[in-house]
């Protein structure tokens, strides 16, 4: 295996750093991992992708690679995607599907990026790893960390879901409640840099987990024969939006698709947390601080997001949009997403869930158009968003089976 990585650049001005070397950001703001696409090109085609193992590493030549045994894996990679004709009918949507990020090793989709991360942070010889976090990336972080054997730290605001909380702990990591949102978490992390010795892994921190969930875009050109039109796309701190169109516009510079076969973006939040959102119908490239932000959706309760121009880039070069959606119905979109589809649907996608349903009414999207949205977590990640408040039954009882068969019992 040899990388085809030439270096980092600045997404803010395009300064260049060597790729042979540890970096985080630059004036605060995110790295891209450049690539010698040329050479990429004069090496694979995308078939050889197939022949290749069931993971996420599979796209070597596009990902930060050092030595195959170095890879810090757990198997993942290549979620399928399913088609949901019934929840598209619901909508007048005929070509609805669901990439279903669930079956990631630790549950979420977070699993590729931490896979990528800890990856380059052992190669360049870190000892430890610290991450703030609203839960499902602390639960990664904490694994991949554990198959390495890095120290790992992660901070959590108190309200985090107990199911991270055990995941963390069960990992091995350091975990602490913080008293505030993911933001006062990640100042907490900043702090600590220098005298805890740890690279900061958090969101767009470093310029690895970015190219991890770009892998999402790459498996979509391999699994459709056409690229969907739509992606919908739960959008917190907004890695996975970023890391696809990348991916999309790499396989443009291959010449492996039409530049105008990109599908369009589309960033969904929940209008208790909706930054993005107000910065897209601003008209503004960077996004103001959200006031108060709640939201049952953990993985959208982010204020302020480190790489929210490049959201919004995406977004706008895609002619895509960004969309709030009412928050007192995520948890009926989660119910309706899974009984639908049989897809346990989080909270994140289930805002996906309510998207579809309004940019179908409204005609943005076409009723042939292919469509494609993100389940970026199972459902029972979630314990605390649903009561199911079940009818009880005696053994002694008589059951009334017909009023069991309508209903009428529940």
């Amino acid at each position: 295996m040899s990388s085809y990585v030439t270096h980092l650049e600045s997404a803010l001005d395009d300064s260049r750093f060597e790729a042979d070397a540890l970096h985080t950001t630059h004036r605060g703001r995110p790295l891209w991992v450049r690539y010698n696409l040329g050479a990429v090109a004069s090496t694979i085609t995308p078939n050889a992708f197939a022949d290749r193992p069931p993971t996420m590493w599979r796209y070597r030549e596009l990902l930060p690679t050092p030595t195959r045994d170095a890879i810090v894996s757990l198997g993942e990679g290549l979620s399928p995607v399913v088609p949901c004709p019934d929840l598209g009918a619901r909508f007048g949507l005929d070509d609805l599907w669901i990439k279903d990020e669930a079956q990631m090793p630790t549950g979420t989709f977070k699993s590729r990026g931490l896979s990528a991360a800890v990856t380059m942070a052992q190669h360049f010889g870190v000892e430890r790893v610290a991450i703030p976090t609203a839960g499902n990336a602390g639960g990664a972080l904490a694994a991949y960390a554990a198959r390495a054997g890095l120290d790992a730290y992660v901070f959590m605001p108190a309200d985090t879901p107990m199911v991270n909380q055990f995941e963390v702990a069960l990992s091995g990591a350091r975990a602490f409640l913080v008293d505030g949102l993911i933001t006062d978490c990640g100042r907490l992390v900043d702090a600590g840099t220098e005298p805890m010795d740890w690279l900061d892994v958090s969101t767009l921190q470093e310029p690895y987990r970015l190219e991890g969930k770009k892998t999402m875009g790459l498996e979509l050109f391999d699994q459709f024969d056409a690229l969907p039109d739509v992606i919908l796309y739960p959008t917190g701190g907004g890695t996975g939006l970023i890391g696809m169109w990348k991916a999309f516009t790499e396989l443009a510079e291959l010449a492996w698709i039409d530049p105008d076969d990109r599908p369009r973006m589309v960033a969904v939040q929940s209008d208790g947390c909706c930054p993005i959102v107000d910065a897209y119908e601003a008209g503004d490239r960077f996004a103001d601080r959200a006031e108060d932000p709640e939201t049952v959706a953990s993985g959208l309760r982010v204020p302020e997001a480190v790489g929210d121009f490049m959201i919004l880039d995406a977004i706008r070069e895609s002619d895509g949009r960004a969309v709030a959606v009412d928050e007192a119905r995520i948890r009926e979109w989660m119910r309706l997403g899974t009984a639908t589809t049989g897809v346990s649907i989080g909270p994140e996608a289930a805002a996906c869930v309510g998207a579809a349903d309004t940019l179908a009414d409204d005609g943005w999207i076409a009723p042939d158009d292919r469509v494609v949205l993100f389940n970026c977590g199972a459902a029972q990640k979630y314990p605390q968003t649903l009561d199911p408040n079940l009818p009880r039954l005696s053994p002694t009882d008589d059951v009334d089976w017909d009023q069991l068969r309508t209903g009428a019992l529940d």
